[in-house]
């Protein structure tokens, strides 16, 4: 597979990615005051910091107001050079809510974590950071619609994303609204990961360097595995 292919993606994967099961642990507690209207108007940054070895690294800052980011920002350089990397928003009341390690999220301990290993630790996701068209969970694979790195950095921004409802990342557990989600993303509890990794440093996404996706077999593991990741606080 070229750089610059996009990816097709099948129902199966999208599911996997934007609504995986989170872990059983308890659920983390809210403030009130904000959930009924405190603080509507935020503004977060991220430090985003390798994951798997990918020598990436960037930084994120986001405007938040009531149920949508005014603006978000990213930049990121140590990527893989000139190849398409999905980012997103993850949330989910019953994840941890930070950056996956190997220690506690390598569940089958093989020395990597793949992407739905780090959903107990960054959640489902809640937004697609696409650089056109739509920018929700149903997205989060359109590998045509997110950044290509130029020489292994990029620069993202977009205004106007409205937060949306996402199944599965409610206070409960339960249904998630965009109003919950936009209020605990303005509490710190959003995390930004970038995906994408040519293990085998030959250019290319292929199934050379780790296999294939655990989203689907039919895409390679070096396309979908977490490569950078911070909390927006």
């Amino acid at each position: 597979m070229k750089r610059s292919t996009a990816l097709v993606i099948s129902t199966t994967a999208l599911a996997l990615m934007g609504t995986a099961v989170v872990g059983t642990g308890p659920a983390l507690a809210h403030d009130p005051a904000s959930a009924n209207g405190k603080n509507k108007h935020v503004s977060l940054s991220a430090t985003l910091t390798e994951l798997n070895g990918s020598g990436a690294s960037g930084s994120a800052t986001a405007v938040v107001k009531n149920q949508k980011i005014e603006s978000i920002s990213v930049h990121a350089d140590g990527l893989t050079p000139d190849a398409p990397h999905a980012q997103h928003i993850h949330y989910g009341d019953d994840a941890r809510n930070e950056c996956p390690t190997l220690f506690l999220d390598d569940a089958n301990d093989d020395g990597v974590l793949n992407t739905v290993e780090g959903v107990p630790a960054y959640g489902p996701i809640v937004v697609s950071l696409t650089t056109t068209g739509d920018t929700t969970p149903t997205s989060a694979l359109a590998v045509d619609r997110f950044p290509v790195s130029d020489d292994g950095s990029f620069s993202y921004f977009r205004t106007n994303i409205e937060f949306t409802d996402v199944a599965g990342t409610g206070y409960t557990g339960g249904g998630g609204t965009a109003k919950q989600i936009a209020d605990s993303i303005r509490e710190g509890e959003g995390v930004v990961v970038i995906h994408g990794i040519d293990y085998n440093g030959n250019g290319t996404y292929d199934f050379d360097g780790r296999g294939a996706s655990e989203l689907d077999p039919s895409l390679p593991a070096e396309a979908t595995d977490p490569a950078a990741c911070g909390i927006l606080n």
